[in-house]
């Protein structure tokens, strides 16, 4: 068998799914949306925050960012 330099592709096709967010935070997304909207003078709409927001989220995040790179144990 061929050894390839690629092993895989990976999976980027989109995942729906459907959360339930309390009211509350809804009323912050909606109102972040609108002063992104104001700033960049594009209309946002609340729920294409989320992506974006929970990336930075993630890639922000040092003790999420060490437990990924440890070994897994088993």
């Amino acid at each position: 068998m061929t050894k390839l330099k690629l092993a895989t592709i990976p999976d980027d096709r989109q995942v729906k799914m459907t959360i339930d967010l309390p009211a509350a935070v809804h009323r912050d997304l909606v109102a972040y949306a609108e002063v992104l909207s104001r700033e960049t003078g594009q209309t946002v709409a609340p729920a294409k925050l989320v992506t974006p927001m929970l990336t930075r989220f993630m890639a922000t995040d040092r003790a999420f960012s060490r437990a990924r790179r440890e070994p897994k144990s088993e």
